[in-house]
């Protein structure tokens, strides 16, 4: 199959370009340099696009089966000042719908665009255990997720059936918020944050690929899936257990104030709780290979 990449650089979709490559299926990265474009060293080819502007190479898209749209700014990367956020919500919003656009108008559409998402869709939540039937949330990240998923729209209309993955945490030590975890936990410096009693929903990297491409592959689904391991753990529960793991003390808790003060709006995603269960996924039958915090753990060491 030929399979359209966003994002591919990035944590998720790195090992997701890895993982389609390994199994013979051919690759188009979308990349933001003309210089970058072109085949590349591990066997995928490149073509150029600039999503803030709406321009696609569409040439490079011709005879591309499904589409895998996983760009945008990183949450949790900086201090959240407005012109970030813009950024945030620019990245995602604008390129989705410039993404959407170019495949409606292919003479030869893609059969699926799976469109990522987040958890973030719901808001705070706390305790409450959430699904896919659950309604959007009103804070910054859930109105970003609510413009990010309409922007697919233009896709659904030419008759693509599009698919939109909420990602929860996912556990690496490669990006996102493991990369900055994992190091202070091996060094001992590990605590929960706040209060620990926040739930967070969390996947593995590899149960993170392996849904995406059951997603791809299953011509019955379409809409939103939330991509959580069946069981949320709250940020104590995970503490514990990247301590178990590495078999460090977890003795250093950030209370709230700190992380106010020195996260700014972003201490909201870090202190808040999302209790996010994949119910449709499940349902659909997929298997976790990593179905608890544990064994999830062990296979990002």
């Amino acid at each position: 199959m030929r399979i359209a990449v966003t994002g591919s650089t990035g944590l998720i979709g790195s090992a997701l370009v890895r993982s389609l490559l390994a199994d013979g299926h051919e690759v188009v990265r979308l990349v933001r340099r003309r210089s970058r474009t072109g085949p590349q060293p591990d066997g995928s080819t490149a073509v150029g696009w600039n999503p803030l502007l709406g321009q696609v190479e569409r040439e490079g898209l011709a005879g591309v089966e499904a589409v895998v749209n996983l760009a945008g700014a990183p949450i949790g990367d900086r201090r959240w000042s407005e012109s970030y956020k813009r950024e945030i919500r620019e990245s995602r919003v604008l390129g989705t719908e410039t993404l959407a656009v170019a495949l409606a108008g292919l003479e030869e559409p893609p059969k699926v665009l799976v469109s990522a998402s987040a958890v973030g869709w719901y808001g705070q939540t706390g305790d409450e255990v959430i699904d896919e039937d659950s309604p959007a949330g009103d804070d910054f990240l859930a109105e970003v997720c609510v413009e990010w998923e309409a922007a697919a729209r233009p896709a659904e209309r030419a008759g693509i059936r599009v698919v939109h993955p909420r990602t929860g945490l996912v556990v690496s030590p490669a990006g996102g918020a493991g990369a900055k975890l994992f190091p202070l936990f091996r060094l001992g410096l590990g605590g929960r944050l706040g209060s620990g009693r926040q739930y967070w929903s969390y996947i593995s990297l590899a149960d993170e690929v392996a849904a995406l491409r059951f997603l791809i592959d299953r011509e019955d689904l379409s809409g939103a899936f939330n991509l959580t391991a069946p069981e949320p753990v709250t940020n104590a529960e995970l503490t514990a257990a990247l301590g178990r793991a590495l078999r460090r003390p977890t003795p250093f808790p950030v209370p709230e104030a700190v992380l106010r003060a020195v996260l700014g709006d972003l201490s909201v995603e870090v202190i808040g709780s999302h209790r996010v269960v994949p119910r449709r996924l499940l349902e659909a039958g997929f298997r976790f290979a990593h179905p608890d915090v544990d064994s999830a753990v062990r296979a990002a060491l």
